[in-house]
């Protein structure tokens, strides 16, 4: 079950971080991968266990065991138990590399597609380039259109001089299903989540603003 220490984090940071954003322009970001929109009754029960637009069906699912997170950088962060192993790339985000749509000076789709991620209508500054699987000797393979259009992912924070994650790899009762699951609370929350099922990419969940 989720701990009270997380959710007054999670409310003490709010206060600072959010801004309610009132659109006069476009927002063409789809809601089809959004949590409410899943399915799957197992997919659906694993990821309201620890994903925050899922925070209304949590109530009584345990914890799913988790793959730890063993080193990070800048630009990196790496899950391993030997079994699975996960590893995230970010990059700069360089406006000169992409086709962008802009209406009145306000950034509406990156490479013809509507983008998630930091203040939407403003350019990112991260990306994520690449997301790597491994479960024993196998790669499993992702997908760029998995990854290619969410931005500004975060690895780490600072709290009372250690560095911690709110990020995690989340393992199925049964284990054939595991979740790469990132969350950045800025902004009015983003959250993105990528399912691994018999090592095989499944499908992704992606909320935002579910902290407004």
């Amino acid at each position: 079950m989720r701990t009270t220490a997380f959710f007054l984090l999670i409310l003490s940071t709010l206060s600072l971080s959010l801004k309610a954003q009132d659109l006069d322009y476009p927002d063409f970001r789809s809601k089809k991968d959004f949590f409410s929109k899943i399915n799957d009754k197992d997919i659906r029960a694993d990821v309201a266990s620890f994903a925050l637009a899922a925070v209304d069906e949590s109530i009584g699912k345990a914890q799913l065991q988790t793959v730890p997170p063993v080193d990070y950088g800048s630009n990196f962060m790496k899950f391993s138990d030997g079994n699975i192993t996960v590893i995230i790339k970010t990059g700069l985000f360089i406006p000169s590399k992409h086709k962008l749509m802009m209406q009145e000076g306000h950034l509406l789709r990156i490479d013809n597609h509507p983008y998630y991620g930091g203040v939407y209508g403003q350019q990112p500054h991260t990306t994520i380039e690449a997301v790597t699987v491994l479960v024993g000797k196998d790669t499993v393979a992702i997908p760029a259109t998995a990854y290619s259009d969410l931005y500004e992912p975060k690895f780490s924070y600072n709290e009372g001089g250690s560095n911690r994650t709110r990020n995690g790899v989340y393992l199925s009762n049964d284990k054939h299903t595991f979740y790469i699951y990132m969350l950045n609370i800025d902004n009015g929350g983003t959250e993105y989540t990528w399912v691994i099922r018999d090592k095989q990419y499944l499908r992704r969940v992606v909320d935002f603003g579910f902290l407004k």
